[in-house]
């Protein structure tokens, strides 16, 4: 059961990325987005819905490959969930002048 959630975890994730990446940050928390400029709003929302999508994606193959090893499952979520995070930050820190 809990496999099937991060499934469905993985895939809301990876939809929320896409739609980021295609220009709409309305899914983003509005303290996260509101020093972003107009003309940046497509270059944040690329650079925030990538990371978005490798974490989305990392908990989808992290759902496929739990049926081989229950040992490999760290090595795939971590990295991914570090380089997605680092994309999110590179995002926050260009476009919106800082985290917050």
């Amino acid at each position: 059961m809990e496999n099937i959630m991060l499934l469905i975890l993985g895939v809301f994730i990876s939809v929320m990325g896409i739609v980021n990446i295609k220009g709409n940050i309305s899914t983003i928390h509005s303290y996260n987005r509101r020093k972003v400029k107009e003309e940046d709003v497509p270059k944040y929302g690329k650079a925030v819905g990538t990371g978005t999508l490798i974490i989305g994606i990392s908990l989808v193959l992290r759902f496929i490959v739990s049926f081989w090893s229950e040992k490999i499952m760290g090595f795939v979520i971590l990295p991914a969930v570090v380089v997605g995070l680092c994309f999110m930050l590179y995002g926050q820190i260009k476009y919106n002048k800082g985290i917050f």
